[in-house]
């Protein structure tokens, strides 16, 4: 059965969900990927409210006449482990990628309540669909890598790691 997940993501949402489920989120999410990521844990500055939010790792491509966004699939999320325990310290309760975290990721999901979703590589042209509107709020000079806030609708994704450590 699949879990639908009004956003922003609380620790009590958290709290029910499993390694292995799959979940519609719907709400405000965020994209950025390592620069993005970066820039914010050497600066301690967050160009958004960080708790109780959701990071997408994905670098939209640009979008054509008529749509809100181009392609915007998952990036590989190991990519982003040397910051995020810091931001997951500081609020972040959901990240969106592809692939294996390391374990201080993992610790941290633990410690202070967050999970891992996955999204499926390879399809963000489909994935795009979910996305109702799309606004760059940070870091424009980064390009596709600049953070934009989304509104998503039944985005679908998998819970690969959930705030008590398991896994899928």
């Amino acid at each position: 059965m699949t879990k639908i997940i009004d956003l922003p993501l609380t620790k009590d949402k958290i709290k029910d969900l499993k390694a292995g489920d799959s979940v519609l989120l719907n709400g405000v999410i965020y994209t950025a990927r390592d620069a993005a990521h970066k820039r914010m844990v050497e600066t301690g500055k967050y160009p958004f409210d960080i708790k109780e939010q959701v990071i997408y790792f994905a670098g939209p491509t640009p979008n054509k006449d008529g749509q809100v966004i181009g392609s915007c699939g998952p990036t590989t999320s190991s990519r982003m482990d040397a910051y995020s325990p810091t931001l997951i310290k500081d609020g972040l309760t959901g990240m969106i990628g592809k692939g294996e975290r390391d374990q201080s990721v993992i610790d941290a999901m633990k410690t202070y309540g967050a999970v891992y979703f996955g999204a499926i590589g390879g399809c963000g042209a489909l994935i795009s669909k979910c996305i109702k509107s799309s606004t760059v709020v940070a870091y424009d000079d980064l390009g596709t890598e600049a953070i934009r806030q989304l509104t998503v609708e039944n985005f679908p994704a998998v819970v690969v790691i959930d705030s008590k450590g398991n896994k899928i």
